[in-house]
């Protein structure tokens, strides 16, 4: 069966697109809330982006228990609905006009905390639906549609937060979180693995959180994989603090800007994932992935330098400047501007490929029995980083500048794919380390 003609599959991603629109609606709103209506600084936008992802590095290790404990669709649904649940309370929070910094960060660690269930079950649930063989193509067309999201949602996001609000824009993400969440709930549940195929109640926590630990970090190739994505994830997320802060209050080119320049990920992302099944193939999944992860760097690079383009033309940004209308924009602005998206569109580009492989490989090397552990345990490790990273980068712009702190997320990029060029990593190909629908239920 394609693809396409699996019924269970294509609501599932239709689930997954529609609330993806959403998240990168939130993503401007949050920020705009933060730096203008909040009145606060890359430091506070690098706490809130703590906050987001803190559960994972608190709960993360023993999420792939709950998801197995509940089951992975139930845990998806819920997820969903209480996403969209908080958001509806942020909503009323701002036009109460009662909203906080803390306030906001203590929503939004809830608001991670379900998104860490529901993660752990997304990726879990995927290999249900689809046979194995399968995988690598379906994370591309989850990818694929994750990135015209990133694209569409992003530039809507900064049209809708200029004319209307970001409370509008966040509400309109709540939506998308029940409707995900109703799609969901029609699909039909495939057959329970045997009894004897399931863990046993006896097994305990602490030695089931261990052999995920054990295979993720004792595995050749998911070893450095997990090592360097670690390490990627505390100079990505230094960068995703900094970015918002570039946009609005560097450039100052308001919720409108950071939609536009947001978008160039998508719109580099769509031509990733459409290329990166076809680069696993003829270059491998190591030697695809390694390249993607070198070539970042250089696309937070080129934002880094977009205040320079700024100076260099206009010296500034007139303080009486229509943000909303981009037909008042000078050339300096529209030159920073373009600088920026060509940055977020290389990274985009790179992450397009990248993605689908890394996630296919990950799923197709691991047991069934294994995959909500070993997604949840790599997840939170990672979200971790981003509670290092994010207000690291924030400090590092308030303090010493927004390009300094852009340059700073920049090498430890650099680091992070040399040595993952550098390990065994570089060799592996998904198809020699494929399991059978079969053999991944009995392990």
């Amino acid at each position: 069966m394609t693809l396409r003609h699996n019924p269970r599959f294509v609501r599932f991603w239709l689930a997954s697109t529609a609330s993806d629109f959403g998240t990168y609606l939130t993503t401007v709103a949050l920020s705009v809330m933060i730096l203008v209506t909040l009145d606060g600084s890359a430091f506070d936008q690098g706490l809130v982006n703590a906050a987001r992802w803190a559960p994972y590095l608190l709960f993360g290790l023993v999420a792939g228990i709950w998801v197995d404990h509940f089951g992975r669709s139930t845990v998806l649904i819920a997820g969903d609905v209480a996403r969209g649940a908080l958001l509806v309370i942020l909503c009323l929070a701002a036009w109460l006009d009662v909203l906080t910094v803390p306030a906001l960060m203590a929503i939004i660690f809830a608001f991670g905390t379900a998104a860490l269930l529901s993660d752990a079950a997304f990726q879990s649930f995927l290999p249900v639906l689809v046979p194995r063989s399968q995988l690598t193509r379906a994370n591309a067309r989850l990818e694929q549609s994750q990135t015209v999201a990133q694209t569409s949602g992003a530039a809507l996001a900064g049209g809708l937060v200029a004319i209307a609000s970001a409370p509008v824009a966040l509400l309109v993400d709540a939506c998308s979180y029940f409707f995900s969440g109703a799609v969901l709930c029609s699909i039909r549940q495939g057959p329970r693995l045997p009894v004897k195929q399931v863990e046993t109640a006896s097994a305990t926590l602490r030695g089931r959180i261990a052999e995920g630990l054990r295979w993720i970090y004792g595995h050749v190739h998911l070893s450095p994989l997990a090592i360097s994505t670690h390490a990627w994830f505390i100079g990505f997320s230094m960068a995703g603090a900094v970015v918002p802060a570039l946009v609005i209050l560097e450039l100052d080119l308001g919720a409108l800007g950071l939609g536009l320049v947001l978008g160039g990920a998508g719109i580099g992302g769509v031509a990733g994932t459409i290329a990166s099944t076809m680069l696993g193939d003829r270059f491998g999944t190591g030697r695809t992935i390694v390249a993607a992860r070198l070539a970042e760097p250089f696309g937070i690079a080129l934002m880094a330098l977009a205040p320079a383009v700024l100076i260099a033309l206009d010296g500034d940004i007139p303080s009486d400047m229509d943000r909303g209308v981009v037909a008042d924009w000078p050339l300096g602005a529209w030159a920073a501007l373009v600088v920026a998206f060509l940055g977020q569109l290389i990274i985009g580009l790179a992450m397009g490929a990248e993605g689908p492989l890394q996630m296919g490989f990950e799923q197709a090397v691991t047991p069934d029995r294994l995959l909500a552990r070993m997604n949840a345990t790599r997840r939170s490790v990672n979200r971790g980083m981003i509670v290092l990273g994010a207000p690291l980068g924030g400090f590092l712009a308030t303090n010493v500048g927004v390009p300094t702190a852009l340059w700073a997320a920049a090498g430890v990029m650099v680091l992070a794919g040399l040595f993952l060029a550098m390990s065994p990593f570089r060799s592996a190909r998904v198809e020699l380390h494929q399991l059978s629908d079969e053999d991944a239920q009995t392990r």
